[in-house]
Protein backbone atom coordinates (compact mmCIF):
# COMPACT_ATOMS: atom_id res chain seq x y z
CA UNK A 1 0.00 0.00 0.00
CA UNK A 2 1.30 3.19 -0.96
CA UNK A 3 -1.59 5.58 -1.07
CA UNK A 4 -2.88 6.07 2.52
CA UNK A 5 -4.97 9.25 1.69
CA UNK A 6 -8.56 9.20 2.85
CA UNK A 7 -8.39 5.50 4.05
CA UNK A 8 -9.18 3.52 7.24
CA UNK A 9 -6.89 2.72 9.86
CA UNK A 10 -8.50 0.81 13.22
CA UNK A 11 -6.01 0.80 15.75
CA UNK A 12 -6.71 -1.33 19.38
CA UNK A 13 -4.54 -0.48 22.19
CA UNK A 14 -4.50 3.05 20.88
CA UNK A 15 -4.94 5.34 23.84
CA UNK A 16 -1.26 5.53 24.58
CA UNK A 17 2.20 4.23 23.45
CA UNK A 18 2.84 2.61 20.56
CA UNK A 19 -0.87 2.64 19.42
CA UNK A 20 -1.62 6.39 19.73
CA UNK A 21 1.90 6.25 17.41
CA UNK A 22 0.33 4.31 14.92
CA UNK A 23 -2.62 6.54 14.74
CA UNK A 24 -0.86 9.87 14.57
CA UNK A 25 1.32 8.58 12.14
CA UNK A 26 -1.30 7.21 10.09
CA UNK A 27 -3.51 10.88 10.70
CA UNK A 28 -0.57 12.70 9.45
CA UNK A 29 -0.53 10.31 6.13
CA UNK A 30 -4.07 11.26 5.39
CA UNK A 31 -5.59 8.28 6.84
CA UNK A 32 -8.95 8.20 9.09
CA UNK A 33 -8.34 7.03 12.25
CA UNK A 34 -10.36 4.73 14.77
CA UNK A 35 -8.90 4.54 18.16
CA UNK A 36 -9.65 1.58 20.04
CA UNK A 37 -9.02 1.04 23.92
CA UNK A 38 -10.63 0.08 27.30
CA UNK A 39 -9.37 3.22 29.07
CA UNK A 40 -12.47 6.10 28.45
CA UNK A 41 -10.77 8.87 29.72
CA UNK A 42 -7.24 8.28 27.86
CA UNK A 43 -9.05 7.20 24.61
CA UNK A 44 -11.26 10.71 24.85
CA UNK A 45 -7.55 12.02 25.06
CA UNK A 46 -6.36 10.86 22.57
CA UNK A 47 -8.91 10.92 20.20
CA UNK A 48 -9.24 14.57 21.07
CA UNK A 49 -5.69 14.94 20.54
CA UNK A 50 -5.93 14.13 17.06
CA UNK A 51 -9.05 16.01 15.95
CA UNK A 52 -6.95 18.86 16.85
CA UNK A 53 -4.50 18.33 14.30
CA UNK A 54 -6.72 18.03 11.90
CA UNK A 55 -7.53 14.23 11.72
CA UNK A 56 -10.92 12.63 11.29
CA UNK A 57 -10.51 10.54 14.29
CA UNK A 58 -13.40 8.72 16.66
CA UNK A 59 -12.47 6.62 19.63
CA UNK A 60 -14.23 3.47 20.74
CA UNK A 61 -14.12 2.47 24.04
CA UNK A 62 -13.42 -1.52 23.56
CA UNK A 63 -12.50 -4.49 25.75
CA UNK A 64 -10.59 -6.63 23.17
CA UNK A 65 -10.84 -9.65 25.36
CA UNK A 66 -14.32 -9.63 24.28
CA UNK A 67 -15.40 -10.88 20.26
CA UNK A 68 -18.67 -8.64 20.61
CA UNK A 69 -16.65 -5.48 21.75
CA UNK A 70 -14.38 -6.07 18.92
CA UNK A 71 -16.81 -7.36 16.24
CA UNK A 72 -18.82 -3.59 17.42
CA UNK A 73 -15.49 -1.45 17.02
CA UNK A 74 -15.20 -2.77 13.13
CA UNK A 75 -19.00 -2.16 13.00
CA UNK A 76 -18.63 1.28 14.00
CA UNK A 77 -15.60 1.64 11.73
CA UNK A 78 -17.50 1.00 8.71
CA UNK A 79 -20.56 2.98 10.10
CA UNK A 80 -18.42 5.89 10.44
CA UNK A 81 -15.94 5.96 7.34
CA UNK A 82 -17.17 3.12 5.27
CA UNK A 83 -14.44 0.64 4.92
CA UNK A 84 -11.19 -0.52 6.96
CA UNK A 85 -8.20 -0.23 5.02
CA UNK A 86 -5.54 -0.94 7.73
CA UNK A 87 -6.42 -2.86 10.90
CA UNK A 88 -4.09 -2.81 13.62
CA UNK A 89 -4.19 -5.43 16.59
CA UNK A 90 -2.13 -3.75 19.15
CA UNK A 91 -3.71 -3.62 22.83
CA UNK A 92 -1.45 -5.90 25.10
CA UNK A 93 -0.73 -6.28 28.54
CA UNK A 94 2.25 -8.09 30.74
CA UNK A 95 2.39 -9.86 34.47
CA UNK A 96 5.04 -11.66 35.65
CA UNK A 97 6.59 -14.01 38.05
CA UNK A 98 7.29 -17.35 38.35
CA UNK A 99 5.18 -19.84 36.31
CA UNK A 100 4.06 -21.84 39.02
CA UNK A 101 3.18 -18.78 41.60
CA UNK A 102 1.53 -16.90 39.09
CA UNK A 103 -2.19 -17.41 39.52
CA UNK A 104 -4.58 -18.61 36.79
CA UNK A 105 -6.09 -15.48 36.46
CA UNK A 106 -2.73 -14.18 35.33
CA UNK A 107 -2.59 -16.47 32.87
CA UNK A 108 -6.42 -15.68 31.71
CA UNK A 109 -6.11 -12.10 31.53
CA UNK A 110 -2.53 -12.18 29.59
CA UNK A 111 -4.04 -14.86 26.78
CA UNK A 112 -7.41 -13.32 26.86
CA UNK A 113 -6.21 -9.55 25.91
CA UNK A 114 -2.54 -10.73 23.95
CA UNK A 115 -3.99 -13.57 22.16
CA UNK A 116 -7.12 -13.21 22.23
CA UNK A 117 -7.23 -9.88 21.17
CA UNK A 118 -5.79 -10.49 18.16
CA UNK A 119 -7.78 -13.99 17.69
CA UNK A 120 -11.14 -11.70 18.04
CA UNK A 121 -9.47 -9.23 15.33
CA UNK A 122 -8.62 -11.07 12.97
CA UNK A 123 -12.59 -12.36 12.86
CA UNK A 124 -13.64 -9.61 12.67
CA UNK A 125 -11.54 -7.25 10.60
CA UNK A 126 -10.59 -9.53 8.26
CA UNK A 127 -13.57 -10.69 6.56
CA UNK A 128 -14.25 -6.86 6.17
CA UNK A 129 -11.55 -6.51 4.57
CA UNK A 130 -11.74 -9.10 2.19
CA UNK A 131 -15.22 -7.95 1.37
CA UNK A 132 -13.97 -4.82 -0.06
CA UNK A 133 -11.55 -6.68 -2.49
CA UNK A 134 -9.18 -3.62 -2.83
CA UNK A 135 -5.34 -3.28 -1.35
CA UNK A 136 -5.37 -3.76 3.04
CA UNK A 137 -3.15 -4.11 5.85
CA UNK A 138 -3.42 -6.00 8.46
CA UNK A 139 -0.86 -5.33 11.87
CA UNK A 140 -0.58 -7.84 14.53
CA UNK A 141 1.63 -6.52 17.69
CA UNK A 142 3.54 -9.28 19.05
CA UNK A 143 7.39 -8.83 20.24
CA UNK A 144 10.48 -9.45 20.84
CA UNK A 145 9.66 -11.95 23.76
CA UNK A 146 7.90 -13.73 20.47
CA UNK A 147 11.60 -14.86 19.71
CA UNK A 148 12.92 -15.28 22.94
CA UNK A 149 12.07 -17.21 26.12
CA UNK A 150 13.60 -14.80 28.54
CA UNK A 151 12.87 -16.11 32.56
CA UNK A 152 9.96 -14.77 35.10
CA UNK A 153 8.18 -13.78 31.59
CA UNK A 154 6.94 -16.57 30.72
CA UNK A 155 2.93 -15.77 30.53
CA UNK A 156 3.35 -13.18 28.45
CA UNK A 157 6.58 -14.96 26.01
CA UNK A 158 3.66 -17.54 25.57
CA UNK A 159 1.45 -15.02 24.51
CA UNK A 160 3.68 -13.28 21.97
CA UNK A 161 4.82 -16.53 20.39
CA UNK A 162 1.04 -17.61 19.74
CA UNK A 163 0.74 -14.32 18.22
CA UNK A 164 3.71 -15.10 15.70
CA UNK A 165 2.45 -18.46 15.28
CA UNK A 166 -0.90 -17.54 14.35
CA UNK A 167 0.36 -14.52 12.30
CA UNK A 168 2.60 -16.94 10.03
CA UNK A 169 0.38 -19.12 9.58
CA UNK A 170 -2.34 -16.58 8.75
CA UNK A 171 0.06 -14.52 6.56
CA UNK A 172 0.30 -18.08 4.07
CA UNK A 173 -3.89 -18.03 4.31
CA UNK A 174 -3.88 -15.04 2.90
CA UNK A 175 -1.44 -15.48 0.03
CA UNK A 176 -3.74 -18.09 -0.93
CA UNK A 177 -6.83 -16.97 -0.77
CA UNK A 178 -7.00 -12.98 -0.12
CA UNK A 179 -3.52 -12.04 -1.90
CA UNK A 180 -4.94 -8.19 -1.63
CA UNK A 181 -4.77 -8.15 2.40
CA UNK A 182 -0.86 -8.16 3.06
CA UNK A 183 -0.34 -8.94 6.70
CA UNK A 184 3.17 -7.37 9.30
CA UNK A 185 3.74 -8.88 12.65
CA UNK A 186 5.40 -6.13 14.67
CA UNK A 187 8.18 -7.24 16.95
CA UNK A 188 9.08 -4.33 19.77
CA UNK A 189 11.75 -3.92 21.87
CA UNK A 190 11.80 -2.23 25.09
CA UNK A 191 9.92 1.09 24.47
CA UNK A 192 8.85 3.91 26.47
CA UNK A 193 5.41 2.91 26.93
CA UNK A 194 3.15 2.58 30.04
CA UNK A 195 3.15 -1.57 29.99
CA UNK A 196 5.02 -1.77 33.09
CA UNK A 197 1.70 -0.26 34.45
CA UNK A 198 -0.55 -2.43 32.52
CA UNK A 199 -2.29 -3.40 36.02
CA UNK A 200 -4.42 -0.08 36.08
CA UNK A 201 -6.26 -1.71 33.32
CA UNK A 202 -6.87 -5.07 34.76
CA UNK A 203 -10.79 -5.77 35.00
CA UNK A 204 -12.10 -6.69 38.22
CA UNK A 205 -12.73 -10.61 37.41
CA UNK A 206 -9.29 -11.14 37.30
CA UNK A 207 -8.39 -9.21 40.47
CA UNK A 208 -9.94 -11.24 43.19
CA UNK A 209 -8.82 -12.13 46.32
CA UNK A 210 -5.41 -14.42 45.19
CA UNK A 211 -5.56 -13.24 41.71
CA UNK A 212 -2.59 -11.43 42.27
CA UNK A 213 0.15 -12.98 43.85
CA UNK A 214 2.95 -10.72 45.98
CA UNK A 215 5.93 -12.39 45.21
CA UNK A 216 9.65 -11.47 44.94
CA UNK A 217 10.03 -12.80 41.40
CA UNK A 218 7.28 -10.58 40.43
CA UNK A 219 8.48 -7.46 42.26
CA UNK A 220 12.07 -8.24 40.60
CA UNK A 221 10.35 -8.65 37.19
CA UNK A 222 8.45 -5.37 37.21
CA UNK A 223 10.55 -3.44 38.70
CA UNK A 224 13.20 -4.56 35.93
CA UNK A 225 10.47 -3.95 33.42
CA UNK A 226 9.82 -0.32 34.63
CA UNK A 227 13.40 0.55 34.23
CA UNK A 228 13.33 -1.25 30.80
CA UNK A 229 10.81 0.75 29.40
CA UNK A 230 11.76 4.16 31.05
CA UNK A 231 14.85 4.02 29.07
CA UNK A 232 13.33 2.68 26.02
CA UNK A 233 13.03 4.20 22.41
CA UNK A 234 10.22 6.53 21.90
CA UNK A 235 6.74 4.69 20.58
CA UNK A 236 6.93 6.71 17.74
CA UNK A 237 10.05 4.74 16.15
CA UNK A 238 7.63 1.79 15.69
CA UNK A 239 5.10 3.60 14.36
CA UNK A 240 7.57 4.44 11.75
CA UNK A 241 8.47 0.88 11.42
CA UNK A 242 4.83 0.12 10.79
CA UNK A 243 4.44 2.73 7.98
CA UNK A 244 7.01 1.53 6.18
CA UNK A 245 6.33 -2.00 6.64
CA UNK A 246 3.32 -1.56 5.43
CA UNK A 247 4.81 0.27 1.94
CA UNK A 248 7.19 -2.22 1.71
CA UNK A 249 4.80 -5.18 2.26
CA UNK A 250 7.20 -6.49 4.80
CA UNK A 251 6.17 -9.00 7.67
CA UNK A 252 8.38 -9.64 10.18
CA UNK A 253 9.45 -5.69 11.94
CA UNK A 254 12.08 -6.56 14.27
CA UNK A 255 14.40 -5.27 16.58
CA UNK A 256 18.08 -4.24 15.49
CA UNK A 257 19.36 -4.01 19.42
CA UNK A 258 20.76 -6.58 21.85
CA UNK A 259 16.93 -8.36 21.27
CA UNK A 260 18.41 -9.62 18.06
CA UNK A 261 21.10 -11.68 19.21
CA UNK A 262 18.82 -13.24 21.76
CA UNK A 263 16.88 -14.35 19.37
CA UNK A 264 19.57 -14.93 17.12
CA UNK A 265 20.90 -17.13 20.30
CA UNK A 266 17.62 -19.46 21.04
CA UNK A 267 17.45 -20.32 16.90
CA UNK A 268 20.87 -21.64 17.33
CA UNK A 269 20.18 -23.90 20.76
CA UNK A 270 16.82 -24.98 18.19
CA UNK A 271 19.30 -25.23 15.01
CA UNK A 272 21.93 -27.33 16.93
CA UNK A 273 19.44 -29.38 19.42
CA UNK A 274 21.13 -28.20 22.82
CA UNK A 275 19.37 -26.57 25.86
CA UNK A 276 18.59 -23.68 25.99
CA UNK A 277 20.89 -20.77 27.07
CA UNK A 278 20.68 -17.43 28.88
CA UNK A 279 21.94 -14.76 26.56
CA UNK A 280 19.95 -11.73 27.88
CA UNK A 281 19.72 -8.98 25.75
CA UNK A 282 22.51 -6.16 25.88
Amino acid sequence: MQDFQGKTAVITGGASGIGLAMGETFAAAGMNIVLADIEEQPLAQAASQLQQQGANCIGVVTDVANADAVQTLADKAVAEFGAIHVACNNAGVFTGGLLWEESLADYRWVLDVNLWGVIHGIRSFLPIMQAQDCECHMVNTASMAALTSMPYSGIYNMSKHAVLALSESLYHELSFHSPQVKLSVLCPEAINTGIAEAERNRPGHYSDTGDIVDSEARKLLMDSLAASVAGGIGPEVMAQRVLQAIRDEQFYILSDDGWRNTANARLDDIREARNPTFPPPI
